[in-house]
Order: structure tokens, then sequence, then C-alpha cells
């Protein structure tokens, strides 16, 4: 029998127990990308809170992307010491570090956003080695591993969805010809840093009129999973479900990630609406999910995985209310109530 609180061997990390910190916008970094303070104590509290993994929240590629404010990036050398400090502050607790690599949309040379139908292929060859180049400044920083970011619709969700990527040309169509350009990242990557653990999000239903279903992002999974990715999270478009209470409505994408489960070889992660340790034993249990990604809890309690190994009963604290999402780098408004 699995149990959360156990280790857990993954390629070119190990983590304390099943518990992932899903990556999370803070809105914490200055226009260029540089870490405020408030970022360093928000991953503070993270790693002494006892998960397992920390995903950072995401982190662009690139400078002129201008798709959320607040962005932290990699899209420089000058800003690896910044990033370095964090990674030393989340393996102060042993906990492994993954950063996750973005990109909210493509901008061009005149700061126009440009969707995947109206690239040229120059253009995309200049997205691939960002990414690349940024998973270079990740290892350099000390981190242990990087998730290419291909849900939530940020830029790579929009290009392998079929309902925005129309493209005739090797980039669009197939599923294989949409996802060559998330075979090429890994590729890349995994050329230039191979100490490094790649993971990737993607989702397992963008929700949106001829976008990926669950049947699509398994057969996405699948390429990937020959490809040899390391891991893959699964998530989908809408992801913070309100009103979720524990035993009732949690792991609201757990029947789609335990289908990829069972048809991939790398472990499987999947987050939505976990409140309860006994759901997430029941679901790493019952399928062949390796471990559960949580993010609205630890912005409620930080602490939650600490507080649940010593008292397994305890339900989050987090009526998923999602008030974080407009409060100053999206903190839960209830904390320091009680």
């Amino acid at each position: 029998m699995k149990k959360i609180f156990e280790e857990v061997a993954l390629k070119n990390l190990r983590a304390k127990n099943r518990l992932v910190r899903s990556a999370t916008w803070e809105a914490a970094a200055d226009r260029d990308g540089s870490i405020m303070d408030e970022a360093y104590k928000i991953y503070s509290e993270l790693a002494k809170g006892g998960t397992g993994i920390i995903i950072t929240g995401f982190t662009s590629v690139a400078l002129n992307d201008n798709y959320f404010e607040g962005m932290m990036r990699l899209c420089d050398d000058s800003l690896i010491p910044q990033y370095k400090k964090l990674a030393e502050i989340i393996h102060a607790q042993a906990c492994p570090a993954i950063v996750q690599l973005a990109l909210g949309a493509y901008y061009n040379d005149q700061g126009q956003q440009v969707e995947p139908n109206e690239m040229s292929l120059e253009e995309i060859q200049l997205v691939i080695k960002n990414f690349i180049d940024a998973a270079v400044r990740a290892e350099r920083a000390g981190f242990d591993g990087i998730q290419i970011h291909a849900a939530h619709f940020f830029f790579l969700s929009r290009f392998i969805s079929p309902a925005l990527n129309n493209r005739n040309d090797l980039y669009g169509g197939s599923t294989e010809n949409r996802s060559r350009i998330l075979l090429e990242i890994l590729k890349g990557i995994r050329a230039a840093a191979p100490g490094l653990h790649i993971t990737i999000k993607i989702n397992s239903n963008d929700f949106t009129y001829g976008g990926i279903d669950e049947d699509e992002c398994l057969k996405i999974c699948k390429i990937l999973d020959k490809a040899g990715i390391d891991s893959i999270e699964i998530s989908g478009n809408g992801t913070s479900v309100s009103n979720i209470k524990a035993g009732i409505n949690e792991g609201y994408f757990v029947p789609a990630a335990s289908e990829v489960a069972e048809n991939v070889s790398c472990p499987v992660i999947v987050v939505g609406g976990f409140r309860s340790l006994k759901t997430m034993e029941a679901v790493i249990n019952s399928s062949k999910i390796e471990m559960i990604s949580l993010s609205r809890p630890l912005l409620r309690e930080p602490d939650w995985p600490n507080k649940i190994k010593s008292e397994p009963d305890l339900i989050s604290k987090c009526i998923s209310c999602n008030r974080c999402y407009v409060s100053k780098f999206h903190k839960c408004i209830f904390r320091g109530r009680d």
C-alpha cells in the first residue's frame, strides 16, 4: 500500500513524500523578472511546511512576455544569482526545487501578441531556444528540475490545441505535429541540461469548443512518454473549481489522470481540489497515480503537509473562495484571522 508520507524516487531527484506544491502565480517579481523579497518569504514558508517537492510559480522564458504582471523570468544570465538564492531557500529544508518554465504568449518585435497560426518557423524555433536557454539557467541556479508549462492556455497550451492551431506544416494538423514543439523543447533541454528532472503540466481538457479533450490528452501524454519525459502533471483549463468539500468532490482531474497513468511508464501527478489526506491516499492506492499536487490549500496553510502528517484527520482550511486571485501576492485573505 502506498502512503503519502513516504519517500519517492523520481529521475534525478528524490522527494520525502508524495505531495507536490503545484506552480502557483504569486505576482512577486519586478518587470525584468527580478525576485521580490516577498517571494523569498513565500518559498521559505512553503519549504518549511513539509511538502515533498516545490514547483515555482510560472517563470517566463522571454523578457517581452507581457501576459501577466509580476511574472518571474529566467530570460537573462544576470538573473541566475537571484534564482540560486531561491533554490537554496528551498533546498535548506531538504526539498527538491523545480522551476516552471512558461511563455504566457508570444510577442513579436513590435510588441504584438502572435498566435500559433501566425508564427513563422523562425519564431517557433526562437520559442524553443528560449525554453532551452531558460532550463540551462535553471540548472546553473541549482534547481533540480524544470516543468514545461503546456496547460491553462498559456502559449504552449494554445499551440498544441486544435482549437487554435490550424497550421498546415510540420507544427500543425495532427496531434503528432502539434506536439512537435513540446518534443523539440524536451529533446533540447535533455541535451543541454541532462541532470535536470523534466516534467510537464498539461490540460486533461481545454473545456473549449474544438480543443483538447481527455482522449487527445492521453495521445499527447503517450507521445511525451515515448520521448522520455520524466513525469507528467495533469490539470485542465478552469482549474480552481469553487465549493470543494472534503470527501465529496475532491480530485476533479483524477479520472483523466488515472487513465494517463494506466498508459504511460513515467510517474503521473494530479492537481485539482484536494482537501483531505484520506482522499489523497485513496487516489494513489486506487490508481497508478504517484503524486498529488496542491495549490490553494498551501496558500491557506503552507504547513498543511506537516499538520496532516501528525494529525491525519485534519481537513484543509481552504474554502475554495478563489479570493486569493485578487489579493496582493495572491495570498489567502483568511491568513492570520484564525
